[in-house]
């Protein structure tokens, strides 16, 4: 059983996680037009940086809907064009996300959370929540958003524009790498 200080602690790291991704994302929309962010590139059709962006924040935003009810349903998203397709909208849903993972207070506990299963099917008979934890669920969305952020490297590559190499990488992968270097530089 974990004391208050170390699940305090805990969470705080997986709320840091989140909110540095985030943060990413935030410098990178700041350095890309309208275009690159809006548009698909001729090589990937039907894929915009923008598409994977709101994917990200709407998932952010199904958790914090779902905490006063303990029920979480990443299926229920709003799909709003407007962030979607204007990057403006995208910074202010980013930063409120990150305001939100700074302040609420229910993140800093790890309460038990119940997460509908991904398109499960609708109606009666079918029990379609999971148990899950509210850390369980910091640590999911870390990772989503990376793996988006890795989707809109490509797209904006692909579009001509430069993206910082650590973009979409997992963190673990980065810690990974800068050893090998180390090793690589004493040898």
């Amino acid at each position: 059983m974990q004391n208050h200080k170390s699940l305090y602690q805990r969470q705080s790291l997986l709320i840091n996680a989140n909110i540095t991704q985030l943060r990413q994302g935030v410098a990178l929309l700041g350095q890309i037009s309208d275009l690159q962010y809006s548009t698909s590139p001729r090589s990937l059709p039907g894929q915009t940086a923008g598409g994977h962006i709101r994917h990200i924040l709407e998932f952010y935003e199904c958790l914090l809907g779902g905490l006063d009810s303990t029920h979480v349903d990443y299926d229920a998203r709003r799909r709003d064009p407007m962030v979607q397709n204007h990057r403006g909208v995208a910074i202010q849903r980013l930063r409120a996300v990150m305001d939100w993972l700074s302040l609420e207070p229910t993140l800093r506990g790890d309460g038990v959370l119940m997460v509908r299963m991904e398109d499960a099917p609708k109606g009666e008979g079918y029990d379609t929540f999971l148990t899950s934890s509210v850390a369980r669920e910091l640590q999911v969305l870390a990772s989503h958003t990376v793996h988006h952020f890795a989707l809109v490297s490509i797209i904006l590559k692909a579009h001509g524009a430069e993206v910082e190499q650590e973009l979409g990488v997992a963190p673990s992968t980065l810690r990974y790498s800068s050893r090998l270097v180390v090793v690589a530089e004493a040898a």
